[in-house]
Parts: structure tokens; C-alpha cells; sequence
């Protein structure tokens, strides 16, 4: 397809590297409370990406790595700092996620990249979420986001799989600076993110 495989790949890294170098001192920013803050600046991760091919997902670290006493982490809530919850309520902890897009990993818009751990679990169908590169945003994350049942956010990013076009990507685009304007939705509880993906 001429769209995902030409034009949506240069509006990747065109825009990605516009948002890098205007946000460049923001970015810097925010590296040097994070290694004051917790000794590091990025929360790093393998998540499964396009073909289920496994990749290093980043962001900006916004909770300490506290355990109990018997070496488990604790809950969301207690790790989390006040800067960490203003990055996630702002979207800001995702930027880093742009040198993912030039580096080819993901996209700007598509299927939130999900845990490795999750990929035992898919159904034949659900899988289809993973016949495009995942992206910083998508059509779930603009329809709830985290608020989401796992069906319901499956059901959307199959919708985009099959629907994929540069109008739906510009109506995402669009519908994400709104989110983003009004603040909201960002975690499921006050406890996680999200509750854990289960069959």
C-alpha cells in the first residue's frame, strides 16, 4: 500500500524530527530532574512491535524502583513522583519514543506497543494489531485510553488496522492534541496504568 509504506513512513521522521529539535531543551530538561530524581533518566522495556518482532521501548522514567520488604515493587501509587504524574497526565514521558520512530521501531500513530509477556495470549484475530508498526498514539489511545476494557482495545486498534489512511491518521493526530489540551484519562486507576492483559 503506497500510504503505509511511502508516505506514512516520511511524515514519520519528518515531524519526529521537527518535534525533537524544537522540544530539545524541554527534552534536556527533563533528563536532568529525572537523573536527580531516580539516578536515571529513561524507563526501558522490550515490548513486541510489528511481525511480533520484539524491540527496546523507552520513555521518560516518572516512578522510583522502591520495593518492600521482600524485593517486590510497590504499587503504582507509591512509587510514582509528583513530576512523574505531571510527564504522564501531559504526555510528556512518551517523547523519547520519536527516536524510536526515526530508528524505524514505531510510528507516530498505531497500536500501543504492548508487554512481551502478553504474546502467548493473543487470539488469531488479535494478532492482526501487529501488521503495523505500534505508534505513540492511536486509535485507542483517543478513545479512552487506559479507561479501556482489553476487548474494547482490541476492537479499536483492529479498526485502525483495517482502516488505516492518512485521513484517520490526521483525525488521530488532531484528536490527540485535544486529549493532550484537556488532560485526562491517562491511567485506569489511582493504583496502575493499566490492569494486566489475562485470557
Amino acid at each position: 500500500m503506497f500510504y503505509t509504506n511511502f508516505v506514512k513512513p516520511f511524515f514519520d521522521i519528518l515531524i519526529s524530527v521537527i518535534v525533537l529539535m524544537t522540544l530539545s531543551p524541554l527534552l534536556l530538561l527533563i533528563s536532568v530532574i529525572n537523573y536527580i530524581l531516580y539516578k536515571k533518566v529513561f524507563f526501558v522495556q522490550d515490548r513486541t512491535g510489528k511481525d511480533m518482532k520484539v524491540f527496546r521501548f523507552i520513555k521518560f522514567k516518572s516512578m522510583s524502583d522502591q520495593k518492600d520488604p521482600s524485593g517486590n515493587l510497590l504499587p503504582d501509587k507509591e512509587r510514582i513522583s509528583s513530576f512523574g504524574k505531571f510527564l504522564r497526565s501531559t504526555s510528556l514521558d512518551e517523547l523519547p519514543q520519536l527516536l524510536l520512530v526515526l530508528k524505524g521501531d514505531m510510528s507516530l500513530i498505531g497500536p500501543r506497543p504492548l508487554l512481551i509477556g502478553y504474546d502467548t495470549f493473543y487470539n488469531e484475530e488479535q494478532k492482526l494489531r501487529f501488521c503495523v508498526k505500534p505508534g505513540i498514539s492511536g486509535w485507542a489511545q483517543v478513545h479512552g485510553r487506559n479507561r479501556q476494557t482489553w476487548e474494547e482495545r482490541f476492537g479499536l486498534d483492529l479498526f485502525y488496522v483495517k482502516n488505516i489512511s492518512l485521513g484517520l491518521d490526521v483525525k488521530i493526530c488532531i484528536l490527540t492534541v485535544i486529549q493532550l489540551i484537556r488532560i485526562g484519562e491517562v491511567n485506569a486507576s489511582n493504583d496502575e496504568t493499566m490492569p494486566p492483559f489475562k485470557v
